[in-house]
């Protein structure tokens, strides 16, 4: 998109062409500069005093945080401070957020919420393949596919523009949908005479493995891939064998017949060489044995020879604005920048030669997102916490355990451009620019890094993360060197991924900026990039992709007579994430409605409920208010809760934190609940 105008309070929106969007914007693109002009955006300091936030200067407000910071490791070592970052920072910013915890306040306690989105495609993708970039292929080849099948996917109103790439799927019949809802998406596939595949929540695997199965026996493997390019297929076999089409149907709720023309279809696209695509997102994703869950689509998408073939493919759809590039370089837990391991010892001694300090002065791995939250304020757990980019009060699961914890906290310092729920706890809130202000690179779902242009002129309030980063290292009196120029810290992400699996050191701003489309790795190797991996091998030390055994285990917390439904969760059209942003452009707000709760007829009749009445979802964690809305789009044992609104109206109130063993992913999208009426 391009902003038009001179100052924030004239701006317009304007599409523009590019091959991801095709020039398409949605709702909340098109009123994405009303939250640059909100009467809510932040332009001074907040430092709490007497209990109450009061506008601070910057350099008292940094003094607070610094002070903090040198308080808090000298009484409980550097692991006594926590950072807590997004997959909305760019890559210089989630890089050089990675560099300051480790290099500079000497921390292992660094994640972010990037945990809670891709975490287990990611981990899925590196078993099998070797690697993670979510999409392997351009978003582009997806437009001449006749078949797509999307397990957990949303894009209608979670990223309307993608569905331009699915349109010939959908018009010749082959586009399917896996999801407990008829979604927007589901709807669009019946409409072209394709299939909605309405399972129970939860048992994606028993799915994908009940398709294997089918695969297998009828006559759709890909034999001669399997022997030349896959190792493992055997251990897997042993396991999808048992899962019979009638077996899996009695599990999933998915008929058989369903069942077998996806994969026929799949196959039939394959065989005549137009286009035959397995897309995952966070419907099957967000479970507690998700990382096993991809593992097993991933099998379904070996077994028919689509990875690493040209016009065929499986990929996994990144839903934050940075979400790929956000967990490439080193603001995860376990990481270093360039996607390697913080654990390698090679890895340690190239980084830590970049930055200029010792290897072993870099900590280890340390707590993953919600573990991290749930140790804030506990005996050995961090006393200091610093968030960017994020708002864990509200998108955190069994968010009124979080606040209890973030309330236990010596200091909590937050960088928002407005005061979110997260926000309204802190003890010191710094207000930074938004993403029309800044300067700096992303990068998309299929790995291409983009830029970042600032469009307008910050308020004369707002700092930049990287500015403050560097000034609270002077102030603590760190050696380690934090450019402030974002070019700068590009520079240096480039040299530090260099020799990693996500490898940008060929990637230039001015190559960029000369419009050249640039997928990573790149490398002087491969100056031009590489758009399409795994065509010639995998990442994988013989270069062939991996068959796991896996098997269904989920959901982790059954439904039973006391809460007697499944509670899963998702995006509407209107809203993004928290709704910390979304929630303050009025027209969306308007769109959107208040807080709701999808039941489907019968299980409302049931409850005595009606529509539009307000009612309460409760969980063995806590309770949800939201309005009824009576839909037959929802199956009668789910109730449907966008995850958007906050306190009372909070989704996550209910979710559990079960965490994936692998992943460390939350099981968001299935927990035992019932309903009860307001009263």
């Amino acid at each position: 998109m391009t902003l038009t105008g001179a100052s924030a309070a004239d701006l317009t929106v304007a599409a523009r062409r590019f091959p991801t969007n095709g020039g398409g914007l949605c709702q909340k693109g098109w009123t994405s500069a009303e939250v640059l002009r909100s009467p809510s955006r932040l332009t001074a300091p907040l430092v709490r005093r007497d209990g109450v936030l009061r506008e601070a200067s910057w350099d008292s407000a940094l003094a607070v945080v610094a002070d903090g910071i040198v308080r808090t490791r000298a009484a409980y070592g550097s692991d006594g401070v926590a950072l807590f970052g997004g997959g909305g920072l760019t890559n210089e910013k989630a890089y050089q957020l990675g560099k300051f915890a480790r290099a500079v306040v000497g921390t292992a306690q660094i994640d972010y919420n990037g945990r809670w989105c891709m975490s287990s495609a990611a981990a899925a993708g590196i078993r099998c393949f070797g690697l993670d970039r979510g999409l392997p292929f351009p978003v582009t080849d997806l437009g001449s596919a006749q078949a797509v099948l999307l397990l957990g996917a949303n894009p209608a109103e979670t990223m309307p523009p993608f569905l331009s790439h699915l349109h010939r799927s959908a018009e010749a019949g082959g586009l399917m949908v896996s999801d407990p809802r008829l979604t927007p998406t589901a709807a669009k596939a019946l409409d072209g005479g394709g299939l909605h595949l309405q399972l129970r929540p939860g048992t994606d695997t028993a799915l994908a493995l009940g398709m294997v199965h089918i695969a297998v026996t009828e006559g759709y493997a890909d034999r001669d891939y399997i022997d030349t390019r896959t190792t493992g297929f055997d251990d897997l076999w042993a396991v999808a064998a048992q899962w019979l089409p009638e077996r899996t149907e009695r599990v999933t709720g998915v008929a058989a017949a369903t069942m077998r023309a996806a994969v026929a279809t799949l196959a039939r696209a394959r065989d005549t060489e137009r286009g035959a695509y397995v897309l995952s997102a966070r419907g099957s994703e967000q479970h507690a044995g998700g990382t096993d869950t991809v593992t097993a689509i991933i099998a379904l998408s070996l077994v028919l020879g689509l990875p690493g073939t040209r016009g065929a493919g499986f990929g996994t759809i990144t839903g934050q604005g940075n979400g790929q590039g956000g967990r490439e370089h080193g603001q995860k837990a376990d990481q270093l920048p360039g996607y390697r391991r913080i654990d390698d010892p090679a890895a340690r001694t190239h980084v830590a030669a970049v930055w200029g300090v010792p290897a072993d002065s870099l900590p280890g791995p340390g707590r993953s997102a919600f573990e991290l939250l749930d140790s804030l304020g506990s005996d050995g757990g961090p006393r200091m916490l610093m968030v960017h980019g994020s708002n864990p009060v509200v998108s955190a699961p069994e968010s009124g355990r979080v606040a209890e914890r973030l309330g236990s906290l010596d200091l909590l310092v937050v960088c928002d451009f407005v005061l979110s729920e997260t926000a309204a706890m802190a003890d010191v809130v710094l207000p930074v620019l938004q993403w029309a202000e800044e300067e700096g690179t992303v990068t998309n779902l299929e790995g291409r890094v983009l830029r970042r242009r600032q469009a307008v002129t910050a308020p004369a309030g707002c700092r930049s993360e990287l500015e403050i980063w560097s000034d609270l290292a002077r102030r603590i009196g760190s050696p380690v060197e934090l450019p402030t120029d974002p070019r700068v810290v590009f520079d240096e992400l480039r040299e530090a991924s260099a020799g990693g699996p996500a490898d940008y050191s060929a990637v230039t701003w001015d190559r960029l900026d000369a419009g050249e489309a640039l997928h990573w790795p790149c490398t002087a190797e491969r100056p031009a990039g590489t758009p399409r991996l795994f065509l010639d091998r995998f990442a994988t030390p013989d270069g062939r992709a991996r068959f796991v055994p896996v098997d269904q285990q989920g959901p982790s917390e059954r439904a039973d007579p006391a809460y007697p439904l499944t509670a899963t969760t998702g995006r509407v059209l209107a809203h993004y994430q928290s709704g910390a942003q979304t929630r303050l452009v009025a027209e969306l707000a308007r769109a959107a409605g208040p807080m709701f709760v999808e039941v489907h007829p019968d299980t409302a009749e049931a409850a005595g409920l009606a529509d539009g009445v307000e009612a309460v979802v409760v969980s063995r964690r806590g309770r949800t208010l939201a309005e009824v809305r009576v839909s037959d789009d929802v199956r009668a044992d789910t109730v449907f809760l966008p995850f958007h609104w906050a306190g009372a109206a909070a989704a996550n109130n209910v979710t559990n934190p079960a965490l994936d063993p692998t992943s460390r992913m939350p099981e968001f999208k299935a927990c035992a609940v019932r309903l009860e009426a307001l009263r």
